[in-house]
This record gives structure tokens, sequence and C-alpha cells, in this order.
């Protein structure tokens, strides 16, 4: 399998805190890969760093082979990487046609965004359903529809998902998973991080623990669901 994202000998700082140390991880092309650690772990830095939102003080970012290490986040996306925030952060006064488009920003081809428009309401009905709608008077589970639909907007060949789940029912958790496998189904893939590990080894190729801002152990979904101290500290067993 080619891989479609490579990071290497990875190092964020926040100041003089050492966010992320020797962070090491691939990604194939389509696969799903699980970023699993505790709170504070560093999983939300590394998905603002491949996504632009920060700037690392040393290591590689490498996208289909081009170094992405330092770009604007408006070049990455251009690129090919989406990222769906932990939080959601929809603008809550905009629609949801509005909130949307802020997803297509990259996008000039106005046949090309109504494309992209339509795909994301195939996927997300309730969105189309919801159109008009200011984003602030969806639940929480349509919030999170809207926030990685937005992400979709811009054709990604990986997606990121910060905490999908997070504050939502095991109902709508789980209708979010089958989406996330549908949007993996047509090739896209995907890096998420999600603080139900079960459930997200359970949909995930490979996974990658990560503590206190450094990778600790990897491996096959499987391998990982097996391994003892991953079932003490992160599956509850």
């Amino acid at each position: 399998m080619t891989n479609i994202l490579e990071i290497e000998d990875l190092h964020v700082h926040y100041g003089e805190l050492i966010a992320l140390k020797e962070v090491a991880l691939s990604m194939g092309e389509g696969e799903i890969v699980a970023l699993l650690g505790a709170n504070g772990a560093g999983k939300s830095t590394t998905l603002k760093t491949i996504s632009g939102l920060l700037r690392p003080t040393l290591g590689h970012i490498r996208f289909q082979g081009e170094e992405i290490a330092g770009l604007s986040p408006h070049r990455i996306v251009q690129k090919g990487i989406a990222h769906a925030p932990e939080g959601r952060a929809i603008v809550p006064h905009f629609t949801v046609r509005e909130n949307l488009l802020v997803g297509a920003y990259t996008e000039k081809r106005k046949k090309k965004i109504q494309e992209n428009m339509e795909k994301v309401l195939q996927q997300f009905p309730i969105l189309r359903q919801r159109f008009k709608q200011a984003g602030g008077t969806l639940s929480g589970g349509e919030q999170q529809m809207l926030s990685i639909g937005r992400a979709m907007m811009s054709n990604p060949k990986i997606l990121m998902l910060d905490e999908p789940s997070l504050g939502l029912s095991p109902i709508i958790t789980e209708q979010i998973f089958d989406i996330i496998k549908n949007i993996n189904s047509l090739k896209t893939a995907i890096l998420l991080v999600e603080q139900n590990a079960y459930a997200a080894l359970e949909l995930a190729n490979r996974g990658y623990i990560l503590e206190v801002g450094t990778i600790t152990l990897w491996g096959s979904a499987d391998e990982l669901k097996r391994n003892e101290e991953v079932k003490k500290r992160y599956l509850g067993d």
C-alpha cells in the first residue's frame, strides 16, 4: 500500500513546553488510522500541526511525497487534507448552507462547489432538511454531521476527525461511525482521534498510542485490541 501521509521525527513546542516529541506515523491510501491516548497526550496538537494551524519546531510531514510542514492551512486544504476539529467549531448564526460553503473556500469553480455540496447532502440527508436553519439551532449530532460535512466540501484525500463522538448519545455515535465508514468506502483516508478507543479500533485498520507527546505503541487494530496494556488503559478490560 502506498503511503499518502508520512510523519517523521515531529516536534512541537508551546513556548517552553514540549507538546510533541519524535512523533512518527504513516497512513496508506484509503486507510483509517486511529490516534489514541489520554487527555493532554498531544492528539489534537498532532492534527493541528498536520493541518497547518501549528508550526512544528522540527521534523517532516509529507503528503503524497511532498513536504507540507509549515505550509499555511489553506494551502494544506488545497492539497487535499481537511480537518473537522474537536468541538465542531461551526458558525452558530450561519445557516447550514453557509457553514458548508465555508468548507469550500479554497474552491473557486461554482460547478465543483455544487457537486461537492450534493455529495455532502447525499451523505447527510438531515442537513438537506436543515439547509436553511441556523447551525446553532441543530442538535449536537446534527452539528457534528455539519462539521464533518464542511470538511468534506473540499473533497479531501485525507479527512482528520477530532473526537467526533464527544458529547453524543450511543445511538447518534453509532450513526456518526457508520457515516465515517461510508466516507472511507469512497476511498477517503481517515485519521481519527477518538475518546471511545474500542469503537475507534473496531473501525480502524491500524492505530497509534500517544502518551505525553510521544508515540509509545502502534500496530494493526486487532493487535492493539489484544494488547494487555491497551486493554487495561484504554478499553476498560
